[in-house]
């Protein structure tokens, strides 16, 4: 049994580590990590220089150091792989998992990914890798591994028991057994407890269970992430179109994926076009972050030509211009809580899911309650405080009332407007509900303001 060792990174371990691998002091570096939890190494890594980072992975076990660079960043672990010689690319990317060896093989270009697996000496694992590379890496067959155990429901206990154990020296964890005929088909699953208790002549087809989910190599992960919650499933077999046996997908697995795709959503609601983080380069993260801000630009523009259309009304009543930050902020903010709620739910869709009028219609008496009691408070706000009159409180009030109607229409249908044509609706989150809602507010405030007021 492994025993991992509480290890709590300190600035006094750090300058010893450093110190010991500036004397090459190998037995500090090998017994001081021993033991210690690989994402915990990870996480050590980063404080320290590329050049002591790779002298540590050189100078550790060979499986630990595969298993560090798992646990280290995307774009860590291209860095830190671009600096080792390609034959120990290839050594290491063949001490895990084909399923991680994918992954980081598809960080490379594919000129430098056939060079890697040039070097390979596990023709197996080579082959393995090289299947699960064909598959789009958002899908089922992307993100599964080829390592996992399986039976021949003709098989007994006694044949199983024998398969199991030699399977066994290439998986790390073994959730279940998947049962399949002699072509290879996934015919269901049987619990290790089942084969444990059963007599040695008992044939798996007597004792598996013919009730297996699955899913096909081409669905999304995102899906594939559905089923497994779902389901509360650790291990979820794949197939392909003749239902064939070809991998499995573990629950570890489906953390990665969530956390990849909660950080996607928060990066389009926020205005990020594409997945960057803080090690990319210059040109990259302005790429990202270029497209949102010119819409914004482009909105602010059009809101400034709005009271630009209206200067004669403001110039005759000059307060309307103190309240244009109050309408347009909170347009932004009911069409980003809207939309945020109508993008949870799309992500975790029923089959019980309520209809589209329903839908409107609750969505409009929660907008109908908020506004009036926002519209009330303002009210009460600018007649006591800001010396006005009723009238001119009125504008402020009734166009108040109007925008967060429209914002939450806006935040409600854009969503899913977006989702039906196949757009990421996180997207609706972001710059675009606060840069339209802005111009809808303007629009309403000042024709609310010329209708009372008669400007």
């Amino acid at each position: 049994m492994e025993i991992i060792k509480q290890f709590e990174l300190s600035k006094e371990y750090l300058e010893s580590l450093q110190q010991a691998i500036e004397a090459e002091d190998l037995n500090f570096i090998q017994e001081s990590l021993d033991g210690v939890n690989v994402a915990d190494i990870a996480a050590l890594l980063d404080e320290l220089s590329m050049e002591e980072s790779i002298y540590v992975l050189r100078v550790v076990d060979a499986q630990l150091a595969a298993d560090i660079i798992i646990e280290l960043e995307a774009t860590t672990q291209h860095r830190v792989l671009k600096e080792l010689e390609v034959q120990e690319m290839a050594n290491l990317i063949e001490l895990m998992d084909s399923d991680d060896g994918a992954d980081i093989l598809n960080l490379f270009l594919e000129r430098e990914r056939e060079d890697i697996i040039s070097h390979f000496q596990d023709k197996v694992k080579s082959d393995q890798i090289l299947e699960l590379l064909r598959y789009d890496q958002d899908t089922a067959g992307g993100i599964m591994a080829k390592e996992y155990i399986r039976a021949n429901k003709n098989w007994n206990v006694v044949q199983t028991i024998n398969e199991i154990r030699r399977q066994a020296e290439n998986v790390n964890k073994i959730y279940s057994i998947f049962v399949v005929n002699n072509r290879q088909q996934l015919m269901g699953i049987v619990s290790l407890k089942r084969i444990v208790l059963a007599s040695e002549e008992t044939k798996i087809e007597d004792i598996y269970m013919e009730e297996v989910i699955s899913v096909p190599t081409y669905m999304d992960q995102e899906e594939v992430a559905e089923v497994m919650r779902k389901y509360d499933l650790e291990s979820l077999p794949v197939v392909n179109s003749k239902n064939k046996l070809v991998g499995r997908i573990t629950v570890d697995d489906i953390l990665d994926v969530i956390r990849e795709e909660a950080e996607e959503d928060i990066q389009a609601m926020t205005g990020v076009s594409d997945t960057v983080d803080e090690y990319d380069s210059v040109i990259k993260l302005s790429k990202a972050r270029l497209p949102w801000l010119l819409i914004g630009i482009c909105g602010g523009l059009l809101g400034a030509g709005f009271i630009g259309f209206f200067e004669e009304g403001l110039s005759k009543v000059t307060a309307l211009a103190f309240f244009i930050p109050l309408i347009t902020a909170t347009g932004g903010n009911v069409g980003i809580q809207t939309s945020s709620i109508v993008v949870q739910s799309l992500a975790s869709k029923s089959i019980f899911d309520d209809s589209m009028a329903k839908r409107f219609l609750k969505v409009l008496l929660v907008a109908i309650l908020n506004g009036l009691i926002l519209a009330t408070f303002v009210f009460g706000v600018v007649v006591l405080f800001y010396k006005t009159d009723v009238a001119f409180a009125m504008v402020v009030s009734i166009a108040l009332f109007s925008v967060v109607l429209l914002a939450s229409f806006m935040g409600t249908i854009t969503p899913i407007i977006l989702d039906k044509i196949g757009i990421n609706p996180a997207l609706a989150s972001g710059p675009f509900i606060t840069t339209a809602n802005d111009l809808i507010g303007l629009a309403v405030y000042f024709l609310v303001a010329m209708s009372l007021l008669h400007i």
